[in-house]
């Protein structure tokens, strides 16, 4: 698809003035002289020995470049995953154990603004008011100037980063410059999995073994949180991993409003720019969180289900 793109990449390296000697030699160069195919076997061998090619738009390696603002971005949605998913279960739960009432209504109506409200309107109407009329929070980046150059970047995460260097104020900087962008991404994974919960209780409650439950005595609260919440344990699993892949990817539009100098702001920059291998080495980093989360979340499930037999 990238081959498809109007945009030349050895015309991107050599400049629109340069003579047609050195046009085909940066052809040459780059492999893009040779047969599709052998290119995308080139290319795929070069992934395989950690070698990502080099962007046009930063001059350096795009594996470095990835090391560089992947964490940023994984930092940004642990965040939101925490608060969206002990959010989300907790509406979920509240909506099932009460079902038709004013906690239902509130979590379907939650729901609702989570997956229409668009990310990039959300973001700046927060800005706009707790940044820029209410003053309560800071705005886009990751740090105050202040601290940007006195931290050092040990492991790219500004939280552990700024405790490491025992400055209190820098952590504070840190984490008060978290809350805005990871708000934005925790209402969308909160309406998800708020609205999956729900269903999947409620459905678990019209089984015979609750029936059996009740008429044994025992309460709403522990038919919910003992014998439902476990049956559908593994589901949610998958509901909030799929969730937390969902926001290292829809991070994008979160981290271009808020300035966060991480993937999905990287991968913006790189399209914009048309930087071919910066788009491929961000949107393959994407794919591998999708694969690696997938993978984990269905032997944590196996492994709870396997903890649930008799």
């Amino acid at each position: 698809m990238t081959r498809a793109s109007p945009i030349d990449p050895a015309l991107q390296l050599v400049g629109d003035h340069a003579s047609r000697s050195s046009y085909e030699a940066a052809r040459e160069a780059l492999g893009l002289d040779q047969p599709l195919p052998v290119q995308f076997l080139r290319y795929a061998g070069a992934v395989l020995r950690g070698d990502l090619g080099q962007s046009s738009s930063t001059g350096g390696s795009v594996a470095a470049d990835l090391a560089r603002t992947f964490p940023a971005t994984l930092e940004l949605a642990t965040v939101a995953i925490l608060f969206g998913a002990m959010l989300g279960l907790a509406l979920g739960i509240l909506a099932a154990r009460y079902p038709g009432g004013w906690l239902d209504a509130a979590a379907r109506v939650v729901s609702l603004v989570g997956y229409s409200v668009p990310i990039f309107w959300l973001g700046l109407l927060l800005l706009l008011l707790f940044y820029a009329r209410l003053r309560w929070l800071p705005g886009p980046g990751r740090l105050d100037v202040v601290y940007q150059y006195t931290v050092v970047p040990w492991s790219g995460f500004a939280l552990l980063d700024t405790l490491r260097a025992g400055d209190l104020a820098a952590f504070r900087s840190a984490l008060s410059h978290l809350v805005l962008p990871a708000s934005v991404l925790a209402l969308h994974s909160l309406a998800g999995i708020a609205r999956l919960t729900r269903g999947a209780i409620v459905e678990q409650l019209r089984q015979e073994y609750v029936l059996t439950a009740r008429a044994k005595g025992a309460g709403e609260w522990r038919i919910v949180l003992v014998h439902a919440l476990p049956n559908v344990s593994g589901t949610l699993l998958t509901v909030v991993a799929l969730g937390y892949a969902s926001l290292l990817e829809g991070a994008v539009l979160t981290e271009t409003v808020f300035a966060w100098p991480g993937l999905g702001r990287y991968l913006t920059t790189a399209m914009f720019a048309g930087d071919a291998a910066a788009v491929l080495g961000a949107t393959l980093a994407i794919g591998v969180c999708f694969v690696v989360l997938n993978s984990l979340t269905d032997l944590a499930a196996a492994s709870l289900s396997r903890g649930r037999a008799p």
